[in-house]
């Protein structure tokens, strides 16, 4: 008679909150309600959202992904264009304009917040220190909405001593909405006391999302095996919850796309597994995830939540004529 062999146990610490937040929502939303209303194509510039999983599934859908404007094809001319959620330079729109291409601004309102307080800070006479990771397209957005040389990029501590201003009286800073709160905390604490006249955005940058995902972590990574963070190697709020993870206490530290990407091999006997999934992952993968393991473990899921998100942001006047039903989401954020 054959003898079962008992699965090891596992404890998943599920990190709540995690996934998508309210600007990637309404962002995908936004391609989904557009080919509802208009038909297929509709055109995105860039990753709505830096997730390829999520791309494929509106690609899927009848969304046609693009760089440039230029690549509309003249016979595609009145079909609707989507911006992603990261933002764009304001030269992009005007160019829209130009071509007489009809669009649709899915920006994550937090996002335009940033563009907004850059504007400020440029109104009053300052030049605008962004701190952030150079060719990130919420960088290359929030650069385009101001004049040439009126922004200066700041990714490290080391930039901060080799930058020299025109008037060191006349400084003021936003940052990049993904960013660890640690790296940032750094390179501001450098900034103030270089320049202490430097003055601080109306409002916080980090959003709210990426600030409760990493306090989700801090919280679940001590005394991890292994923590798995669910995003796309280009979501910079992704990576950054992996060092966080490992910052925190996590044994080892890994992003994966997919369950396929777990490294089974590689991990060895663990015991307990940290949970968590970037804004821009979808709900589906990390259930993926999950199964992928208790096909392997004895697994026991602990939610553990730290802070309880209601934020929504609703889609444009022009779309909200249109129902969206759970089964146009299901592709990203199942049936559950």
């Amino acid at each position: 008679m054959l003898q079962m062999i008992a699965k090891p146990p596992l404890t998943i610490r599920l990190c709540q909150p995690r996934g998508f937040c309210a600007g990637v929502d309404r962002a995908i939303q936004i391609v989904v309600l557009a080919l509802k209303k208009y038909g297929a194509p509709v055109y995105v510039r860039h990753e709505i959202v830096h997730n390829r999983y999520v791309v494929e599934g509106l690609q899927n859908l009848g969304a046609v992904f693009i760089e440039e404007l230029s690549e509309i094809p003249d016979e595609h001319r009145d079909a609707p264009v989507v911006f992603s959620a990261h933002g764009v330079p304001k030269s992009v729109p005007a160019d829209a304009v130009a071509r007489n291409l009809f669009y649709l601004d899915a920006t994550c309102p937090l996002v335009s917040k940033v563009h907004k307080q850059a504007m400020r800070h440029q109104r009053k006479g300052r030049h605008v220190l962004l701190i952030g990771h150079a060719g990130h397209p919420e960088v290359i957005g929030t650069m385009g909405q101001l004049d040439e040389g009126a922004v200066t990029l700041i990714e490290t501590e080391a930039d901060v001593r080799n930058f020299t201003p025109v008037d060191p009286a006349a400084l003021g800073f936003v940052t990049q909405t993904t960013l660890s709160v640690e790296d940032t905390a750094g390179i501001l604490k450098a900034l103030q006391e270089k320049f202490p006249a430097m003055e601080a955005p109306a409002a916080e940058s980090i959003c709210y999302a990426t600030t409760n995902r990493q306090d989700a972590v801090k919280e679940t990574a001590p005394g991890s095996d292994l923590y798995l963070v669910v995003g796309a190697p280009n979501s910079s709020n992704s990576r950054r919850l992996v060092e966080v993870a490992e910052r925190a206490g996590a044994k080892m530290s890994l992003l994966v796309q997919r369950a396929s990407e777990i490294p089974w091999n590689d991990i060895g006997g663990i015991a307990t597994l940290g949970l968590s999934a970037g804004a821009s992952a979808p709900e589906i993968i990390v259930d993926e995830i999950i199964n992928a393991f208790r096909e392997r473990f004895e697994v026991n899921v602990e939610l553990a939540i730290t802070a309880t998100e209601t934020e929504e942001f609703p889609v444009m006047r022009v779309l909200r004529d249109v129902e969206l039903t759970p089964a146009d989401m299901a592709f990203v954020n199942g049936n559950g």
